[in-house]
């Protein structure tokens, strides 16, 4: 999963910078608001912790984290989200799992075909992707020397994590979803510096993709990411980090 991974990590540091930060600050209230319905209670409610986490990592006030919360609680005017996956398939046979919510399921599947079309690449039915993906914890850590790596390796050990990957200046971990909130409070508590930490979906299979059909690969994946709807997108393409860090930069 490294070129995919790796990915993640440039696309996250672009988003702290990004002009539409009003379009990600309403994708992040969303989640929040359809987490909380379950349970407004964040302490017991991983979910909802866990949008709650990102949310603040992106610098969304207080104050509108609560309001979103209250909102789904049924204080207010509140808008009726559903939860929708969606599946497809793009150039060199990707696999693409887009988690939607929306207000309007036939409006937003026309539009998420109508993307997918338009980048040569077709939706597949249900359960033809996701078997692909498991719900994993990851968590990235910057570390600046052998010893604090060996450190946290020893965490990563002791709290049973599935799997560390060593970068430079980082350690990617991959835990259990079950596991998560325990690897990432035990590393905290030791005073790393966490980059981000969440709950995605880890591709169990990946797909090598170069040259100009890299390219095409993520202008597919933009494509998605930017649509008002889409939440998150996964994918299981393996880029060069060479090549990623080329695309990036262009």
């Amino acid at each position: 999963m490294s070129g995919h991974s790796k990915w993640a990590q440039i696309k996250r540091k672009k988003s702290k910078e990004d002009a539409k930060r009003g379009q990600l600050f309403s994708k992040l209230i969303r989640a929040i608001m359809m987490a909380a319905k379950k349970n407004p209670n964040p302490d017991t409610n991983p979910q909802l912790a866990q949008a709650i986490d990102r949310a603040r990592s992106f610098h969304v006030p207080h104050e509108n984290i609560e309001r979103a919360i209250k909102r789904a609680a049924g204080e207010g005017e509140s808008v009726n989200y559903e939860h929708v996956f969606y599946e497809g398939y793009g150039p060199g046979g990707v696999a693409y799992l887009v988690e939607v919510m929306t207000d309007n399921r036939n409006r937003t599947a026309a539009e998420i075909r109508n993307i997918f079309s338009s980048a040569g690449g077709s939706l597949a039915e249900s359960g033809s992707v996701s078997w692909l993906f498991e719900r994993k914890g990851v968590i990235v850590v910057s570390v600046n020397s052998a010893e604090e790596e060996e450190s946290l390796l020893e965490i990563a050990l002791e709290e049973e994590a599935e799997d560390v990957i060593t970068r430079e200046n980082e350690v990617e971990i991959i835990t259990t979803f079950e596991n998560f909130r325990r690897v990432k409070e035990a590393i905290a508590e030791k005073n790393f510096s966490i980059v981000s930490a969440e709950i995605t979906m880890v591709p169990q299979r990946t797909v090598r993709v170069e040259g100009n059909e890299a390219q095409k690969v993520l202008n597919l994946l933009d494509a998605l990411e930017e649509h008002d709807d889409v939440q998150e997108v996964y994918s299981n393409f393996d880029i060069p980090e060479r090549l990623l860090e080329e695309l990036a930069a262009s």
